[in-house]
């Protein structure tokens, strides 16, 4: 992330140290939903920088529903934000609720908030319509002078939304899942490369793919991190990008290998099949 500019991190600084106490306050006297709701219209303004009277709506109806907050750039929803009061634990049928508002308007974001707790929530529009948990912030255990801190603020100001800086954020934090990880070691050319070192290694050894997936998948890692809904979309991703770069791989082959008279070489080894052979070297 780019460094802040010192307007902005100081604005979300003071906010740090100006509703901390505000909202252990808020706690001890366990104000209810209302209350809270206005506790964080006052901090969507002040250290998220959302003009009070244009950028927030409140009650913003969807569907003859109804969430709490809601936020507007030019017009146009950005996120959602369903509040609970102070002294409520966020709960998982409280995220249903959000993303079931979302869902209906077609929104992108989710925040689930009781002001001392923050969640930000990606939503996925397929069937079934999940959310991922992005970030989560303990706004009473921030640190106003942690440039971190501070920075996981700055993901959701308005300066933030406008550079889309959180889906930047959620995509550098798909990359680096275990899921996706896990499904790069587990793809073909992987497989490739790991068998192709394993003979340089063992020159004797006669070693297949299929081999090295199977120790990989029942001895060197968790069952948790090849199965279930997220490991399976990663799947899906890694095989999409590497079929489009074999695609472009072959379409670039092809024309080279057309002479100017339109005839074509003999040379039609595919680009996988040059992986495989490429390993047997």
């Amino acid at each position: 992330m780019a460094k802040l500019p010192a307007k902005i991190s100081d604005r979300i600084s003071t906010g740090i140290k100006r509703f901390q106490p505000i909202l252990a306050s808020a706690k001890s006297r366990d104000v209810g939903e209302s209350d809270t709701v206005t506790i964080i219209v006052d901090m969507l303004a002040e250290v998220f920088g959302y003009d009070k009277y244009s950028e927030i709506t409140s009650e913003h109806a969807i569907r003859g529903t109804y969430c709490d907050l809601a936020t507007k750039i030019d017009g146009v929803l950005q996120m959602l934000i369903e509040v609970k009061a102070i002294g409520i634990d966020l709960k998982e049928p409280h995220v249903k609720q959000a993303v079931d508002y979302a869902a209906n308007q077609g929104v992108d974001w989710v925040v689930l908030t009781n002001g001392l707790s923050w969640r930000v929530y990606k939503v996925t529009f397929a069937k079934p319509i999940s959310a991922e948990l992005v970030i989560e912030i303990d706004f009473a255990g921030l640190n106003a002078k942690s440039e971190k801190d501070v920075e996981s603020l700055y993901l959701f100001c308005k300066e933030g939304w406008i550079k889309s800086v959180l889906g930047e954020y959620h995509s550098q934090k798909q990359a680096l899942s275990r899921y996706y990880i896990g499904a790069m070691v587990l793809s073909d050319p992987v497989l490739q490369l790991l068998r192709r070192e394993l003979r340089r290694l063992f020159p004797d050894v006669r070693i297949e793919t299929d081999e090295i997936n199977a120790v990989l998948t029942s001895e060197v890692m968790k069952r948790e991190v090849m199965e279930g809904e997220r490991a399976e979309e990663a799947r899906k991703k890694i095989a999409k990008s590497f079929n489009k770069v074999l695609k472009a791989k072959a379409s670039k082959k092809a024309a080279s290998d057309t002479s100017d008279d339109g005839s074509v070489t003999d040379e039609t080894e595919t680009e996988s099949e040059s992986v495989v052979s490429e390993g047997d070297q």
